[in-house]
């Protein structure tokens, strides 16, 4: 398949079933953020339901490679991207260790409830224990994009505010779409203030 997408590649694999020729392919292409990065999160998504020794076969090299990778955002990324999938990448070394207290004060700063985040990813009962990194950011990073998605809509709905008097049903969507503008800003917000200091 000389010449072919580093995707198209891996998705050919993947479809066959070999997903050690798709390690293969993604470990002989120059990394970079957007195709690679797409063959590699599809390569996670494909071993995320393998267990056992299979699961380990494709886990562990796919961890070796982002771990070699000299472009810091993109090691970052690829272990958030197979976290999505419920594959971890990361046992310390990319992404900052962070606590319970930690979240709770980056969200209090930020203006976000915490405890939120508990409905789709585990916490610990303790302030001291650390939480699953990943796990909180690809959450947050989720209801960032959901909110935004919900400003849009209510906005979508108001058609050229500024031609004519708003009727009071259409302010209100207005005045909704800026708050739930609002809460992606945070929580977006919040993701970035977690994984700083990433190696």
């Amino acid at each position: 398949m000389s010449g072919a997408r580093v995707t198209d590649e891996v998705n050919f694999w993947r479809k066959r079933g070999d997903l050690k020729r798709a390690v293969r392919v993604v470990r002989t292409r120059v990394p970079e953020r957007l195709r690679w990065r797409a063959a590699l999160s599809a390569v996670s998504e494909s071993a995320a339901p393998l267990r056992g020794r299979s699961r380990a076969q494709i886990e562990e090299p796919v961890r070796e490679l982002v771990l070699d990778l000299h472009d810091f955002i993109l090691r970052r990324e690829a272990v958030l991207d197979a976290r999505r999938f419920g594959v971890d990448l990361d046992r310390g070394e990319v992404l900052p260790m962070r606590t319970r207290w930690d979240l709770k004060r980056h969200a209090f700063l930020i203006g976000v409830d915490h405890e939120l985040l508990g409905r789709y990813v585990s916490l610990p009962e303790e302030f001291d224990r650390r939480i699953d990194v990943a796990g909180v950011v690809v959450v947050s990073r989720a209801l960032a994009n959901t909110h935004r998605q919900r400003a849009d809509r209510l906005s979508d709905r108001v058609a050229s505010p500024e031609d004519r008097t708003l009727a009071q049903h259409e302010r209100i969507m207005l005045e909704r779409a800026t708050y739930e503008r609002d809460l992606a800003r945070k929580w977006a917000a919040l993701s970035r203030s977690l994984v700083e200091g990433s190696r």
